[in-house]
């Protein structure tokens, strides 16, 4: 079903895909938020940009965005995907708990901030380009991989990645030697075991975006976790 959206509001643009059947291609997107909050059990091709607030608490629906999105994309997620074809805005995966986001360009600030993981369910970002300032900020779970792809001279990460980091794990494509982390975290080369982990990740990042995942994986990276004596873990987790 073909749902042309340019004179809906974000309400009218959610009742229409309630309706609609599990393969959905919205058309004429152009800043509505909230689009499939919620969402399980269907499939949403978007053309155009979606505003704010893209698959917000998503439940299982797969997303597909052929252009940029704004701000908040995945927040608090439970499960399910969201391919972004270009970039998103600040705060990508807030308090995401689920599911899959990927992204073939840049994110802005705060991506991943307040991940956290609870038994099966680990929520993953994967950035193919690079990230704003404060990346995995307050991160208490989940992976965030950033891939450094696109060009310039600008570092993988800006300003003060990992601040209040108390869980999951951040991977960077590359050396970090340049790049500065707070003291409770641990700044390691990634080990096989640790390839193999993200292994995955990559190869959905490479078929989402027709990347060649082996050369994705040839160059070192860099992976940063809590401290095991981590004084923000105390704060959020019981002993």
């Amino acid at each position: 079903m073909v749902l042309d959206v340019r004179e809906m509001d974000h309400r009218q643009v959610n009742e229409e895909l309630r309706r609609a059947g599990e393969e959905v291609e919205i058309t004429g997107c152009c800043g509505q938020r909230f689009i499939a909050a919620g969402f399980g059990g269907k499939r949403i091709r978007i053309s155009g940009v979606p505003g704010n607030a893209l698959g917000a608490y998503l439940n299982g629906a797969a997303i597909t965005v052929n252009a940029n999105a704004q701000d908040a994309v995945g927040d608090t997620m439970n499960e399910g995907s969201i391919v972004i074809h270009g970039s998103i805005g600040d705060a990508a995966g807030y308090a995401m708990r689920g599911g899959e986001i990927y992204v073939r360009d840049n994110a802005g600030y705060r991506a991943g901030i307040h991940m956290k993981a609870y038994k099966d369910k680990r929520p993953v970002i994967v950035i193919g380009g690079k990230c704003g300032s404060f990346l995995g900020e307050y991160q208490a779970g989940g992976i965030l991989i950033v891939l450094g792809l696109t060009g310039g001279e600008k570092p993988v990460v800006g300003n003060f990645p990992c601040t209040g980091m108390h869980g999951g794990a951040v991977y960077l494509r590359g050396h970090a030697e340049n790049l500065r982390f707070p003291p409770y975290v641990t700044a390691s080369r990634a080990t096989a075991a640790d390839m193999d982990e993200i292994g995955v990740y990559l190869e959905r990042f490479a078929a989402h975006f027709g990347a060649d995942a082996k050369a994705l994986a040839a160059e070192p990276f860099t992976k940063i976790v809590p401290d095991t004596k981590n004084p923000y873990k105390q704060m959020y987790v019981a002993n």
